[in-house]
């Protein structure tokens, strides 16, 4: 998983302010391949649409408007949207359709199996679309795992190859890279997120309640595109 980071910018307040407002660093998580596999998929998408658009004849130039319409935001919506905000006060949740703010106090747990997840206390779950889990990849990290273990075994020094510094609060040194070599990237990610409830999730900051937002920006093109091209369809 790649990530960055990102700072938000305080609102202007008078130097009277008895409350100013911190200033807090977001940690981004987002998905490199569905990154790179959105951006292929618009290229595709444009050239063949714009190429029936204006070499099309007949209906075809718009069936090719409505489809992309219809297309473009939900590629969009699934490849490039998706991603994880983590700073000390809440974890916000940008997936396909909804974008989820969870305060760390309204969260219980976050918990991996097929796919990694965020429980609420209202026991609503919402699913990390930018984290998603490979199977593939732990199985690489076991065998990595096996492999060290072995050398260890043997009295040999395994290599560190982890994702040194990535701990939410800083790097925990060489062991902690060692183990970074033995786990998957989105395990780490979750292992980060699961630190920051621990660490974070009595502070009196990051308690309040869990908002939820429909993204229109993506359903309403969408649903227009949709319609129009059923009506096209129907009338063809």
């Amino acid at each position: 998983m790649r990530q960055t980071w990102a700072m938000t910018t305080p609102d202007h307040q008078s130097p009277a302010s008895q409350s100013p407002v911190p200033t807090a660093k977001d940690r981004i998580y987002r998905s490199p391949m569905a990154l790179a596999g959105g951006v292929l998929l618009l290229l595709v998408v444009g050239w063949l649409g714009f190429d029936a658009l204006f070499q099309g004849h007949g209906r075809a130039p718009w069936l090719a408007l409505a489809g992309m319409i219809l297309i473009v935001p939900l590629v969009t919506a699934f490849t490039l949207r998706p991603a994880v905000f983590a700073n000390e006060d809440r974890l916000r949740i940008r997936n396909p359709f909804r974008v989820v703010g969870l305060p760390w106090g309204e969260i219980v747990s976050l918990r991996s199996g097929y796919s990694n997840e965020v429980v609420a206390k209202s026991g609503r779950k919402y699913q990390l679309w930018a984290v998603p889990v490979s199977l593939r990849a732990r199985k690489k990290a076991e065998a990595r795992k096996s492999r060290a273990a072995a050398d260890a075994a043997r009295g040999g020094a395994a290599p560190s190859r982890g994702l040194g510094g990535l701990g939410v609060f800083g790097g925990a040194g060489d062991s902690a890279a060692a183990d970074g070599a033995t786990r998957a990237d989105t395990d780490q990610v979750m292992d980060e997120l699961r630190e920051m409830l621990e660490l974070r999730g009595e502070a009196e900051s990051a308690q309040g309640e869990v908002t939820v937002r429909w993204a229109y920006e993506v359903i309403a093109p969408a649903a227009a595109g949709a319609v129009l091209l059923a009506i096209l369809l129907a009338t063809g």
